[in-house]
């Protein structure tokens, strides 16, 4: 597994930033072929995860062994905060099962407004337990006042979550160091952050290191280790 504590990393070239990396294809129509091309695109550049959907787990669990890369999928997403938390749990223990090694999952925002936190933290609890891998929580911070992102915080690692996120995509929040900065700034001891949001160039990508994250969520990783980043173009 990679060591992704951030040190020193205003001096990190484009390449250097693969470790921070989860190789993200999230796409409609996926083909097997590409599901496998982009699985070894991240053994071959050295990238923290694959970051694919649960309905490819297993195929790119085999291609993954004994790799080093983690294998991360997501729950609850892209549209956040439908699933129920009982098949939420039934589906993070299966893909864990089918060799997932992280999951990123969707919160119930409309629970968190309505003041129904004890819902709200057991939801992603119960994915925790069934899991028992790492689960990074996406916590839409936009959508929030400031008090609900005081609570969302609190309630996460109250739940388990080994990582704190801005946001599940560019939709929600384009990722910033504001946000991660915050994130970091409240996180405890051994909960980490992860920025995502339409993270689209090597000195964007560097900005959030810099400001505590420890892992980018991003479908463009091939263009930031290679600078050529197009701010134009669309990432998640």
């Amino acid at each position: 597994m990679t060591d992704t504590t951030a040190t020193g990393t205003s001096t990190l070239s484009p390449a250097e930033l693969a470790p921070y990396i989860q190789h993200t294809k999230i796409e409609t129509g996926i083909t097997r072929d590409q599901m496998i091309a982009h699985t070894r695109e991240a053994i071959e550049h050295g990238f923290n995860a694959a970051m694919v959907p649960a309905s490819w787990v297993r195929e790119v669990a085999a291609e993954l062994a004994g790799t080093g890369v983690e294998l991360a999928t997501a729950l609850d997403f892209p549209t956040v905060g439908v699933m129920t938390s009982a098949g939420k749990a039934a589906e993070a223990e299966a893909i864990a099962k089918q060799g997932a090694t992280q999951l990123d999952i969707g919160v119930q925002v409309g629970w968190l407004k309505s003041g129904m936190y004890d819902a709200f933290r057991d939801d992603i609890a119960g994915v925790v337990k069934a899991s028992g891998i790492p689960v990074k929580v996406m916590l839409e911070l936009p959508l929030l006042t400031d008090s609900e992102k005081e609570t969302a915080v609190e309630l996460a690692m109250e739940a388990g979550a080994a990582f704190l996120k801005n946001a599940s995509s560019g939709q929600i929040e384009t990722a910033n160091p504001d946000s991660i900065r915050y994130l970091v700034e409240r996180a405890r001891d051994g909960v980490k952050v992860k920025a995502s949001g339409s993270i689209k160039s090597y000195r964007q990508a560097l900005s959030l290191i810099d400001a505590g994250a420890v892992l980018l969520g991003t479908s463009a990783g091939m263009s930031i280790i290679s600078d050529t980043g197009d701010e134009n173009t669309t990432s998640y």
